[in-house]
């Protein structure tokens, strides 16, 4: 094994470290690169030179029998890892995957998980950070800003070579200062790994090997590494690690992603400003302002040519002032601030997430492997001309236009799927009326993983929606969540999986007893059955289910209200509230008095107030009972023989929500006033509380217009009053006068 091994300790997605690794392949012309990256990935390497492929772009790894248990290897146009492959796949040198792989790790209890091996700042097992040890020691407030200046702005023309024999001695020294030992077993195993495919690499007769790796790791890949870690051990902990069949693919990623507030343990603080460093090698304050004021103007912020060129010259002071060849972000930022933005931080929110962060979506060829139900989306997402972008961009179908109509029903499916892409605005299910639906897409990288995990379903959209509800359905519990499920499935336009829920449905509801749980189910149904013909889906088949399950419901109502506590009986209403607007929406005059006939009897039973009160005004405002009866009613809950907490509950359940009846009908107003000023003052601080959470639920305007009626009604009986009545004292009337007289503005005799 006589080969020359050259150990290239880089930092992830580090534009300084991947411009300087591009000149030190070119400086080497190695005859194998070799890449600290997943072999699992080993059969997809060639598609990184795919001229469809467009960074930034991640390298998905999942366990086949468990697609959840995935772990994404991210890279941007700037990182050094993609650099190294992009050349060697360019140069035609053979490049390989080094890391330990996917497949030997023991993760079974992970969920999905990024990469988070940050080289070039290790978390160590002592409190201190070894790189923020080297940066004290240098003068720097920490390791970030220490690998920036020494690393990130490295000039060009220095000594490529001589630059990767510094950071390999920094962090050999960094890693004799914390004992040389591993952060956790994984990378005991990672390194072990990493040493045996080199091993590998030399036996083979490769004669220059470059080796591109974290940073932290550089140390103990060199070759005097090799014969101080014995093959054997290393083989030994390889061996002991449980193996699993998996997979690989690329996926698109977004800056977003890669920044390291997303939780990215190896991110970035700004992708998109080391995009421009990367792309732009010239004129870098220049050209990042204009990108500022031409975003500033797609804002409608004012940004003037000439405070353009005042920012830049602002920006190249202050770096000559610290000492720096150029300005940087920080220099660009506070010149931006002051100059761009006269002072005011909101603009620099802005620029901070569509700019300094950015939001781009990478872009992978369709030659990339690919799932049945993978290449089935991304044709849909072709033919209904259905752009996959990681901004967020609103989205108004009409469902009368037959290509908008199926773009609802494909988002509606990847929802059932659990492919969240499409958020629904304004729960345009509930309103149903408007043939319009609002939605608000984002693409989000581990939708791909949410794909491959859907494709156990079925090779298309349709067929892998259809058969997810089906299992689903059979597995349910609760009704309410069952009927709701239809709800989206008619929305999904999935016919076959209607016919098998709603047989399910009715299975449920048959042999249910919780007349809450079925209150709870029909309005979904309801929905569905009034507007399903305009959404161009036929709902004939829930008609019997429906009117299946009101007849339950008004069988068993009136018992499922006895004997209710203040919580029970507010629950109730609600669902009463519910089921009522579900039937007056749906129009049948054989439901309608079926429910009509079910509130009767509620409305007249000796029950919680709060129930008999909500069924006397359901049954006053749909028209199935007249005004003076309800008047008759309302009076003689409110009367002086019942007990006044019942009476108020009565109350607040016959006119909580609305004050239109009250402002309308004087002689309800009446009777209620007429109750509450003659009660005692014992009595009327005990209802207060009660009195004024319902009154409170009332529009302004309708408080305002109740108090005015009040208060004409109370003028008039005072016009008509005796002058002098019983109850006047005019001798503590006399005391007040003078007062009265002062504040009035009249002279004091």
């Amino acid at each position: 094994m006589a080969g020359a091994l050259f150990v290239l300790g880089i930092r992830h997605h580090g534009p300084g470290s991947a411009r300087v690794l591009v000149r030190a392949l070119e400086a080497l012309q190695p005859t194998i690169v070799l890449v600290e990256g997943p072999p699992d990935a080993a059969g997809v390497i060639e598609l990184a030179a795919h001229s469809d492929m467009k960074p930034p772009v991640a390298l998905l790894v999942y366990d086949v029998e468990a697609p959840s248990s995935a772990v994404y290897y991210p890279f941007a146009s700037f990182s050094p890892e993609w650099q190294a492959l992009r050349w060697a796949l360019n140069t035609h040198v053979p490049v390989r995957f080094i890391d330990l792989p996917q497949s030997l790790r023991e993760r079974e209890s992970q969920a999905v998980a990024e990469r988070t091996d940050d080289e070039s700042a290790p978390e160590s097992p002592a409190p201190r950070d070894p790189l923020d040890e080297l940066a004290s020691a240098a003068g720097f407030a920490d390791g970030e800003a220490w690998w920036g200046r020494l690393i990130e702005e490295r000039h060009a023309e220095e000594d490529p070579l001589a630059l990767f024999d510094a950071i390999r001695g920094a962090m050999t020294a960094a890693r004799e200062g914390f004992g040389d030992t591993p952060r956790d077993r994984d990378e005991l195993a990672r390194e072990a790994h990493m040493r045996k495919a080199i091993r590998a690499a030399l036996k083979e007769g490769f004669e220059r090997i470059a080796i591109v790796c974290g940073a932290w790791h550089a140390p103990v890949l060199t070759a005097d590494a090799l014969e101080r870690y014995k093959a054997k051990q290393d083989d030994e902990i390889i061996r002991r690690l449980t193996k699993r069949k998996t997979a690989a693919t690329w996926i698109p990623w977004t800056h977003d992603r890669l920044c390291l507030d997303s939780g990215y343990g190896a991110g970035v603080a700004s992708p998109g400003w080391y995009d421009h460093l990367w792309v732009h090698r010239e004129q870098l304050s220049e050209r990042w302002m204009v990108r500022i004021a031409r975003l500033l103007r797609d804002e409608d912020i004012d940004a003037s040519s000439a405070n353009v060129i005042e920012s830049v010259r602002l920006a190249d002071c202050l770096a000559a002032i610290r000492g720096r060849r150029s300005a940087g972000l920080e220099e660009l930022g506070e010149a931006t601030l002051s100059v761009l933005c006269h002072g005011n931080p909101m603009p620099l929110r802005i620029i901070q997430r569509k700019l300094v962060v950015g939001q781009r979506l990478g872009q992978v060829p369709d030659a990339v492997p690919m799932v049945p139900l993978q290449r089935d989306l991304s044709a849909l997402q072709k033919s209904l001309r259905l752009k996959v972008s990681g901004d967020e961009m609103v989205l108004d179908l009409d469902q009368r236009k037959d290509n908008d109509l199926a773009r609802s029903h494909l988002l509606h499916r990847l929802r059932l799927l659990g492919v969240d892409w499409g958020e629904l605005q304004d729960d345009q299910r509930q309103r149903g009326s408007t043939f319009h639906e609002i939605w608000r897409l984002q693409w989000r990288p581990e939708f791909a993983v949410r794909v491959i995990e859907a494709a156990q379903w079925g090779n298309t959209v349709a067929d892998a929606a259809s058969a997810s509800v089906t299992h689903r359905a059979t597995s349910a519990k609760d009704l309410g969540e069952l009927t709701a499920l239809v709800d989206d499935v008619i929305l999904a336009d999935l016919p076959d999986a209607v016919a098998r829920l709603l047989a399910r449905v009715q299975t449920m509801s048959a042999v249910s007893t919780d007349v809450g749980h079925l209150m709870m189910a029909l309005p979904p149904l309801a929905r569905v059955l009034r507007y399903g013909n305009v959404r161009k889906t036929d709902a004939a088949l829930i008609e019997p289910v429906v009117a299946g399950l009101l007849a339950r419901i008004a069988a068993g109502l009136l018992p499922a209200c006895a004997s209710l506590d203040d919580d029970a009986a507010a629950q109730i209403r609600e669902r009463i509230d519910g089921v009522h607007a579900a039937v007056t929406t749906i129009s049948r005059r054989d439901l309608l008095a079926v429910w009509t006939e079910a509130l009767m009897t509620v409305g007249g039973a000796d029950i919680h107030g709060l129930v008999a009160g909500r069924a006397s005004r359901l049954l006053l405002d749909s028209g199935a009972a007249g005004s003076d009866a309800v008047a008759d009613r309302l009076s003689l809950s409110l009367s002086h023989g019942n007990d006044p907490a019942k009476a108020s509950a009565w109350l607040e359940g016959f006119v909580s929500g609305s004050g239109l009846l009250l402002v309308h009908d004087e002689r309800l107003l009446g009777i209620i006033d007429g109750w509450l000023t003659s009660l005692s003052r014992d009595t009327f601080e005990q209802i207060c509380p009660i009195a004024r959470r319902t009154f409170s639920t009332f529009e302004t305007s309708e408080r305002r217009q109740i108090g005015e009626k009040l208060k004409r009604a109370e003028s008039a009986d005072v016009t008509t009053a005796p002058a002098a009545g019983d109850d006047y004292d005019p001798v503590r009337g006399g005391l007040v006068e003078p007062v009265l007289r002062l504040i009035l503005g009249h002279r004091i005799p």
